[in-house]
């Protein structure tokens, strides 16, 4: 699609990295947020890829990032 989204929908950071791109040129991308780590397709709904339609419960703002306890760990696999 040659063209990445201006920011992230779910923290409105600005600097968004191109992923992937669809097998058939032009048809989507796969887009990554460099604050959040939040990744979509650009073909996604709106919900999922407009800041401003993105459902308020899960913005995140600079400081809900900076403030995050931890990342969750991976279990380990089971026997």
């Amino acid at each position: 699609m040659n063209h990445l989204p201006v920011e992230c929908p779910r923290c409105a950071f600005a600097e968004i990295s191109l992923l992937a791109t669809s097998p058939v040129p032009g048809v989507w991308d796969v887009v990554q947020c460099g604050r959040c780590l939040y990744t979509w397709r650009t073909i996604e709904p709106a919900r999922r890829t407009q800041r401003d339609a993105y459902p308020d419960t899960f913005k995140l703002t600079e400081a809900d990032i900076d403030g995050a306890i931890e990342v969750p760990a991976v279990p380990p696999l089971r026997k």
